[in-house]
């Protein structure tokens, strides 16, 4: 790598996390001609959730040329949804090509940000002990990055081998084993029929069945990938495709009514897929299609078929040294429990460790504990020159959320050069703007799937949907195309400059 150049203690903008948000927030700067800039990355590599879960199976649910940043593209992608490894690779690309290691500060866990008024800067504390000042903060770290690990009694007696999909031991050898594997989400369809033909035994602990619809496995072929890297408006001709046909998925969502015969397909292809009917049965969600996340997998289904795997949806009562005893008595031995678990979603609890205080002396743990809400996901009122990517509201159902990076990166660029043209410091959202925003798109998500009943990772204790964009994501888009000014106050140190 090479030898970091940029200070650490003072910048115009720090950008927190080296994962796909961070890093295109960089390159935007750089093509925008803005180079003081660090990325603080906790870990010692980039690559945020794509360096973390390199579990078996790992892949990505957008499809490729979607799953890519359009002023950066991959032109030789494999396949049409591609695995961890690759999508890994042409992120560590971009590194390379745009020269980014030496704005990136690895090892430099932040533990606090404040807000200076009187000098409109924020102060960030590092664990390492070092701080940094800088005029704009970015959020990148990205909304699923703290492991969800489930309260089991008896959890600390085991003796065996225990890890989340995202911290994946290979060098445990699965080998003969019995595992058991607890949680039925995006990971888990994906690593457990990579690891069934290894082990002895396979117990899939089901709390919720999981709505899983077939995956378009096919490679592309020599002369695609020819025409992709010769033919840029052919590329763009391929994308533009992708995007439109994502973007339909919206329309069934947004109307329940047209899911259920969407959903009669999901239940033919389970039934077609598992011997069993009544494994089949079990496999069936019990809620509307598209209530929670919806999955893609053509082996997930198939593995119940094997006779080393057993399907478990009676709850868990205790775990012992060696074994899982089930609430109707039941125990099975077990040399290894993986946590299919998912992540943390909450925002007030995976940045529990992480103050940040802005305007008045306000943290926004305080600022969001009736709810996450933000403008557009991107800003905050009471935090000036604090960005958020994929901030609440604005993480997808249904298409790439490298579109909704790119529009918010796009848009925390005009932001920064209106502070610059107006010759202030500081920008911060109206909090009559932000409010109003906020409850039109409650307003939306009713009468959607989303808010049909079931609970997901999408909302919060009480059933507010804080996660999702209710709608279409050109909407978003077209909306984020240009700041308007009289959305935002602008600060002069302590003095507030009307932006109109």
């Amino acid at each position: 790598m090479n030898p970091n150049t940029v200070d650490l203690n003072q910048c115009r903008v720090a950008i927190i996390g080296a994962g796909f948000g961070g890093l295109a927030m960089a390159i935007r700067l750089l093509q925008n001609g803005i180079d003081d800039f660090i990325i603080l990355e906790k870990a010692n590599e980039v690559g945020g959730t794509w360096r973390e879960n390199q579990y078996p199976g790992a892949a990505c649910d957008v499809q490729s040329h979607m799953y890519s940043l359009s002023f950066a593209p991959k032109k030789n992608w494999s396949k049409r949804y591609a695995e961890a490894p690759e999508i890994f690779s042409y992120i560590q690309d971009l590194v390379e090509e745009y020269d980014l290691d030496k704005f990136i500060k690895f090892n430099q866990e932040v533990i606090s940000a404040q807000y200076d008024e009187k000098q409109a800067h924020w102060q960030i504390e590092l664990k390492s002990g070092k701080s940094v000042q800088s005029q704009f903060l970015v959020f990148a770290s990205g909304p699923l990055h703290v492991p969800q690990i489930p309260k089991i009694k008896g959890i600390e007696h085991f003796k065996g081998e225990i890890f989340h999909s995202s911290s994946w031991n290979h060098d445990y050898d699965l080998t003969g084993k019995n595992v058991a594997s607890i949680g039925t989400g995006g990971s888990a369809i994906q690593y457990i029929p990579e690891i069934a033909h290894k082990v002895k035994q396979l117990y899939v602990f089901q709390r919720t069945a999981a709505w899983v619809i077939p995956r378009d496995e096919r490679a592309y072929g020599a002369l695609d990938k020819k025409l992709f890297a010769k033919y840029d408006w052919f590329r763009k001709l391929h994308r533009a495709r992708l995007y439109w046909s994502n973007e339909s998925r919206v329309v069934p969502i947004v109307q329940p009514k047209l899911m259920k015969y969407a959903q009669k397909l999901a239940e033919f292809f389970i039934k077609h897929q598992v011997k069993d009917q009544n494994i089949a049965q079990k496999l069936t969600p019990d809620f509307v299609m598209g209530c929670k996340r919806i999955l893609i997998s053509n082996k997930y289904f198939p593995t119940f078929n094997r006779k080393n795997v057993e399907l478990i949806t009676d709850a868990i009562q205790e775990i012992t040294e060696d074994s899982i005893i089930t609430k109707d008595g039941k125990k099975r031995e077990i040399d290894c429990l993986i946590y299919g678990t998912g992540f943390i979603t909450d925002p007030r609890i995976y940045l529990k460790n992480f103050k940040c205080i802005g305007q008045h002396a306000i943290e926004l743990n305080d600022a969001w504990k009736d709810g996450a809400e933000s403008y557009y996901g991107i800003t905050t009122k009471n935090f000036p020159n604090l960005f958020q990517l994929l901030g609440p509201n604005t993480v997808l159902g249904h298409n790439s959320v490298i579109f909704m990076i790119e529009s918010q990166v796009d848009y925390i660029l005009q932001l920064i050069q209106l502070v610059e043209k107006t010759n202030t410091q500081a920008i911060v959202v109206r909090p009559q703007v932000q409010d109003d925003f906020n409850e039109k798109i409650q307003e939306k998500l009713k009468g959607t799937v989303w808010q049909s009943g079931c609970v997901s990772w999408y909302q919060q204790d009480g059933g507010k949907n804080f996660s999702l964009w209710p709608t279409y994501t050109w909407k978003y888009w077209l909306e984020t195309q240009k700041v308007n000014p009289a959305d935002y106050q602008l600060l002069s140190f302590s003095q507030q400059v009307n932006a109109a």
